[in-house]
């Protein structure tokens, strides 16, 4: 056991980004907060790993994410004063670089900071071996045990690559608490520390459904997991700080990316369904129940590829008869182009008004979206070709952009090796090299049981409002597939909600996903349902499949779809 904090029961780990590109202030702000003995950031998502892989492709030494530099320039000296330890995940593809980098910083500070990191992760090399085709980057999801072996090796910052979000916080609890490889219920309680923490502010009202009933939302402050000995945790942030922690806030973030009742990852499968969450006092949420499983005995692994090149151009369609000039325009445009492209998608989003007060009111957009192996074939012979048709088309003719080049887009896929194939290895301060041994007691995912649901509301008046009047929902993206979680406050609100919000019943509201495979998950002890909506954003969120790549807007969209709700339900 190594002991990372003052209290032998209790382990302070906060965050300070949940993204490439979060407040950059974020580091500093949680460092002069408050107490805390572990800050974390969450660097990485599907589209960062492409970008950095693009990074890597233009210069061999870079790979990571430059603005935890940046960062740590200005943070770290504060967090060795206060004894706090640093574990991201923001070295990408690269971890040796930028723990290389960092060092630099220490030394540019004349600061003694004992830097360690995590690899094994990059598949690249192996990529055709493993049967996981030729990507441009190729890495599995490791867990938590290589960032618990820096962190009892006295390491102050710890650099990883591609871990699994939730492994930054049971990284630093395994080691702090001594847990074994299969303490699965502890491990599993801080795998959903983890998760409620690792999107930064959207623990703390930030993205949040019911935002109108926050008073202060201007700032949100960072999330922090008081995790305990047994794997239960408290969620909070620093006293003073925008936003709130509240049940629903956690619930929000609970239900972000998620699939069915099985949360898996390589230290703990997490039972999302054992999950109770409690209000503990203002800003304070008690997360406990939760249950554990062995692991999956594969990895999770990120790929991604470049799968060609993109353009668009977008019509402002202005006035009357909407239809009938997006027609001429796509099809003057489609028999105008010399070559046509590979794929040539045409959406037309009907934000026109009758009779409106202003002309943008009265305007549609209708936007054309090609893709081609050939860069020629999106270039200039497409967009030109846009603007070539300006004195040729429909009354009003307009376009949002000048005529452009295209540009490379990438392509996420989901896939897996065994995990005794990956080589997870801990750097330590000294240079030494410790191979991290994966778990050996593993369980096949399987989907649970359907859970009884309760009993229906008995019929009574109701009146047709938005769903969203009562509920609450979260939406993401899993590369080509999107989640909506959705729940309620109250027992009667969810013996209505669990019996209306069908499978079908969710088609007929979102015709988008009409045609689509959809899943659906019952969460009873969060009073939640949660959808999975296969092939909805294409390739991922590179390939821009949809006008909201990462469906970020579908349980918004959800919300505002009217049904019959029992009166009594109503607020």
């Amino acid at each position: 056991m190594t002991s990372l904090a003052a209290d032998p029961e209790v382990l302070r780990i906060g965050n300070c980004s949940g993204f490439y590109g979060d407040r950059a202030s974020a580091m500093r702000e949680m460092l002069e907060g408050g107490q805390l003995d572990v800050l974390t950031g969450d660097y990485l998502a599907e589209l960062t790993m492409l970008i950095l892989g693009r990074d890597r492709m233009k210069d061999p030494d870079l790979g990571y994410a430059k603005t935890f530099v940046r960062q740590l320039e200005d943070g770290l000296g504060l967090a060795l004063e206060r004894g706090v330890k640093i574990v991201v995940n923001a070295g990408g593809l690269n971890p040796a670089g930028l723990a290389r980098r960092v060092r630099e910083v220490a030394d540019r500070l004349g600061v003694a900071a004992r830097v360690a990191h995590v690899e094994g992760d990059d598949l690249l090399a192996r990529a055709g071996e493993l049967g996981l085709g030729s990507p441009l980057a190729a890495n599995a999801y490791l867990g938590a045990w290589g960032i618990a072996a820096c962190l009892r090796a006295g390491a102050d910052v710890v650099v990883t690559g591609r871990v699994t979000d939730a492994a930054l916080v049971v990284g630093p609890a395994a080691a702090h608490f001594g847990w074994a490889r299969e303490d699965f219920d502890a491990l599993a309680g801080a795998v959903v520390a983890g998760h409620v923490i690792e999107c930064g502010t959207q623990a703390t009202g930030g993205n949040f459904a019911f935002f109108t009933e926050i008073e202060d939302l201007d700032r949100p402050g960072f999330p922090i997991a008081e995790v305990r000995r047994d794997g239960s945790s408290v969620i909070t942030k620093h006293p003073g700080t925008g936003g709130v922690v509240t049940v629903d806030t956690v619930e929000a973030q609970l239900m972000y990316e998620i699939q069915g009742a099985r949360y898996a990852g390589p230290d703990a499968t997490a039972r999302l369904d054992s999950i109770r969450l409690t209000a503990d006092g203002p800003d304070r949420v008690l997360i406990d129940g939760v249950r554990g499983e062995a692991p999956p005995p594969t990895l999770k692994v990120s790929l991604n590829t470049l799968g060609g090149f993109r353009n668009e151009m977008s019509f402002v369609l202005t006035g009357l008869d909407i239809e009938a000039k997006a027609h001429l325009a796509q099809r003057q445009l489609e028999k105008w182009l010399p070559v046509r492209p590979a794929e040539l998608d045409w959406t037309l989003a009907r934000l026109d008004r009758p009779d409106a007060d202003t002309e943008e009111q009265a305007s549609a957009l209708l936007r054309c979206v090609v893709r081609d192996p050939d860069p020629n074939r999106v270039g200039r012979g497409f967009s030109n070709v846009a603007v070539e048709l300006a004195l040729a088309s429909y009354p009003g003719f307009t376009l949002t952009s000048p005529p452009g080049n295209g540009s490379p887009y990438g392509v996420f896929t989901p896939g897996s090796v065994d995990a005794a194939e990956v080589a997870h290895r801990a750097v330590l301060p000294d240079g030494t090299r410790v191979d991290i041994p994966h778990t050996t007691t593993t369980r096949e995912l399987a989907e649970v049981a359907a859970p009884a649901l309760p009993d229906p509301l008995p019929r009574g008046e109701t009146r047709r409002v938005p769903l969203g009047t009562i509920a609450l929902a979260r939406s993401g993206d899993k590369g080509g597939n999107a989640n909506i979680g959705v729940w309620v406050r109250t027992d009667d609100q969810w013996r209505w909600l669990a019996h209306t919000l069908t499978v079908d019943a969710l088609r007929a509201l979102l015709p988008e996903t009409a045609t689509l495979p959809i899943t659906r998950h019952v969460l009873p002890n969060l009073r939640a349902l949660n959808f999975v909506v296969e092939g909805l954003l294409g390739q991922g969120v590179a390939y821009q499949a949809r006008f909201d790549p990462q469906a970020k807007g579908l349980g918004e969209w959800l919300r505002s779809r009217h049904l019959d709700i029992p009166v009594e339900l109503l607020p």
